[in-house]
């Protein structure tokens, strides 16, 4: 319901074609941008989750390099680290150092001149392996025969330890092992001495060869036999949820899924919807809104299409849960509660279509936003209360959770939780699209000086300040606008314009009486002077046109919308006062030269909508219905049909698009209406209470009925100089 845009149709042409190829433009871009996407960055990356169920469009069979690499390198880790052979050079150097040191306590043992604590000193003294005390107490103390047989021992253990693989992470375990190889045959007490001579110049015999683990590896890696992987036509390759490995990218990669080239085929599908559906809208746009709304609109509508779709193709694809969450219908929803149903259903079906377009589940999305979108304009309605809105979310969630369950149900492996998970999340997209409807409504609605219905039915309240203001000051005009916001809602009714519009247009279209409400003749009480009486007809008549000037800057104090305040300035259109133009030409000798008749005009402009004109129709018809009051209906509609006859060849209705089918229709439901409101009434004989009979307490109805056409009867140019309202 935006103002009527003013714009020459030659001009709006020009402006329509930029507008066009703008739209066209971005719409192909939409569709483009999951194709150009993956060319700039992949879209499947390894860790990721799959959004959606991917088949093979065709059979393949390949060697996969992954699974593969996989097997070498599983092949290579269950080769352990390779070591050299055991080396007898170390042994033979373990073996000459241990007879040094048998050769070096021999030496000790035999020293006579030493004393005990000099000689443990000496053997404690040995650099290549460390004797303790008590061992060293105890060789000292052998004989000289069971100190050969030590030596003997100890060689043979050391010699035969030595033998075996010894290496750097199994030292301690050869060490270990030294004393169950010495001779059962020696007393405990010489085995412990042998075991420890010989376990500490145990050392490593065999080293880790890099050369040798490497040589390994790479044969068992060679001896791998490649990896076939095979998918049939229709397979599942991933499914929906699944982690992406390599694997699987590699899969897809073979089967031109990742990374696909762009090629002149997907410019041309892209082009080709583009074109059709920017088409059909457009057009339609053209033909309906652009006639009644104007320009503005068709921009507006323009703007918010091109960025829904834009958004929607940006975070759409390649997800799972999101295009359900997308709240998509809050496009239908904004452009229903802005400009009506129609341009609401036409436009979201187009956007339905390119938001899922080239998509995996292009077809169960597209009916899941078809559905959801027009459920939820039809809800909504004509959104004149803050309850449409919640109805409209849950019809937008409820048809979402149908189309969800009936396209899931029938797949042979029902995942419930993906269900529930879907059917949450159409849930929180009727909530999303109601309160994004509900927020960007008004605020574009004040933006672009829109008018919506919201916004109508609060202003329409009797608590307004503003009505308030009309009622204390002008009771009278008050009165009078209520009656006339009737009379114009039942006809706007009729010809399938703006009934909400016209019925608030009509109760605020004479508030600027309410600054000077005693210069009207309904604000007048019976018997008062008349202050138009003392003035000449031209001050009269300023004072009579300065209404319309104090309603439009009321409006504007007390913030109505545009809309409203056109009713303001174009209900009186471009007439003039006539009885105060009358009483100039009498005063004036009846020469027309000597009176300005611009001077009693009021300013206009003259009707531009079909609203505003019902209302300049139904304000002339019900002052000329209160001032002459015909008898009958025959006079009624003559009565009515010269206050349009009069509009009408005044050019006062040039600029709306009312035909004369509209204005037949006007007659009628003015009739209608106005027979309802000033029917004929009963009336009372005066009694004199005092001559009535005791038992006859109630009057007598007469059988004669007096009509109020009946009171006299006075003609425009007969009605006093308050009279505020002239045919």
């Amino acid at each position: 319901m935006s103002d009527t845009s003013l714009v020459k149709p030659g001009r709006s042409r020009i402006l329509f074609l930029p507008l066009s190829l703008i739209t066209y433009g971005l719409a192909l871009l939409a569709l483009l941008i999951p194709i150009l996407a993956p060319l700039s960055s992949p879209s499947l990356q390894v860790g990721q989750v799959a959004s959606q169920d991917i088949r093979a469009a065709q059979a393949i069979s390949y060697e996969s390099e992954v699974l593969t690499e996989q097997q070498r390198e599983a092949a290579e880790r269950a080769i352990p680290n390779q070591y050299t052979p055991p080396d007898t050079g170390v042994a033979r150097r373990q073996l000459e150092t241990l007879r040094a040191v048998l050769a070096y306590i021999s030496s000790v043992r035999a020293d006579n001149f030493a004393s005990p604590e000099q000689k443990l000193a000496d053997l404690s003294a040995l650099e290549e392996i460390h004797i303790s005390q008590d061992t060293a107490a105890r060789l000292l103390a052998l004989s000289e025969s069971r100190w050969q047989s030590v030596q003997q021992e100890a060689i043979v253990v050391l010699e035969q330890v030595m033998r075996s693989t010894i290496r750097e992470d199994r030292l301690e375990e050869a060490r270990r092992s030294v004393p169950a190889l010495v001779s059962l045959s020696l007393p405990e007490e010489q085995a412990a001495i042998v075991a420890e001579l010989a376990a500490a110049l145990v050392a490593p015999n065999s080293f880790f060869s890099e050369e040798l683990t490497e040589a390994a590896r790479q044969k068992a890696g060679e001896a791998v036999a490649p990896v076939t992987r095979s998918f049939k036509a229709g397979e599942t390759v991933i499914q929906r949820g699944q982690v992406l490995t390599a694997a699987n990218l590699e899969a897809l990669q073979k089967l031109g899924l990742v990374q696909p080239q762009f090629s002149w085929k997907d410019l041309l599908g892209a082009a080709i919807i583009a074109l059709l559906a920017v088409g059909i809208m457009l057009n339609y746009l053209w033909r309906t809104l652009f006639l009644a709304q104007g320009m503005r609109a068709l921009a507006l509508i323009v703007v918010l299409f091109s960025a829904f779709m834009l958004v929607a193709r940006l975070i759409i694809p390649a997800q799972t849960v999101i295009p359900y969450l997308f709240p998509l219908s809050a496009y239908g929803l904004i452009v229903a509660a802005l400009f009506g149903a129609e341009p609401a259903l036409i436009t979201a079906l187009m956007l339905a279509i390119l938001a899922a377009y080239h998509l995996p589940n292009a077809i169960e999305l597209t009916i899941f936003y078809i559905l959801s979108g027009f459920f939820g304009v039809l809800a909504l309605g004509r959104a004149q209360r803050m309850i449409s809105f919640f109805w409209a979310g849950v019809a937008v969630a409820g048809s979402g959770m149908l189309v969800i369950l009936t396209y899931r149900l029938p797949q042979p492996n029902i995942d419930w939780i993906g269900i529930a998970t879907l059917s949450g999340a159409a849930f929180l997209n009727g909530i999303a699209s109601a309160s994004l409807t509900l927020l960007l409504q008004l605020f574009l609605a004040q933006f672009l000086g829109m008018t919506t219905a919201l916004q109508l039915m609060e202003i329409s309240r009797p608590d307004h300040p503003l009505l308030q203001l009309l009622l204390r000051n002008a009771p009278g005009t008050y009165q009078h606008s209520l009656q006339v916001a009737n009379l114009a809602e039942q006809a706007a009714e009729r010809i399938g314009a703006d009934t909400l519009l016209t019925r608030v247009g009509a109760l605020y279209h004479d508030v600027g009486k309410a600054l000077n409400p005693a210069f009207y003749i309904e604000n007048q009480v019976p018997g008062s002077v008349n202050p138009h009486e003392g003035l000449d007809p031209l001050t009269s008549a300023q004072t009579i046109i300065r209404h319309i000037a104090d309603g439009v800057e009321l409006a504007r104090k007390y913030r109505l919308p545009k809309r409203v305040q056109n009713f303001i300035r174009e209900h009186h259109g471009t007439m003039i006062t006539r009885y105060q133009y009358y009483n100039a030409l009498q005063a004036a000798g009846g020469n027309e030269d000597q009176v300005n008749e611009e001077d009693f005009r009021y300013p206009g402009p003259r009707p531009q909508s079909r609203e505003t004109a019902v209302l300049m129709l139904a304000d002339g018809s019900e002052a000329r219905m209160r001032a002459e009051r015909p008898k009958d209906e025959t006079e009624l509609r003559l009565l009515i049909k010269a206050v349009i006859d009069h509009r009408v060849s005044t050019a006062q209705l040039d600029q709306t698009d009312l035909t004369l089918r509209d204005l037949d229709e006007i007659v009628d439901s003015f009739a209608t209406t106005l027979r309802g409101i000033y029917h004929p009434r009963i009336e009372y004989p005066m009694l004199e209470k005092a001559n009535l009979p005791r038992s006859d307490t109630s009057p007598t109805i007469p059988a004669m009925l007096r009509s109020s056409t009946e009171l006299p009867v006075h003609s425009p140019t007969e009605s006093p100089p308050g009279a505020a309202k002239s045919p």
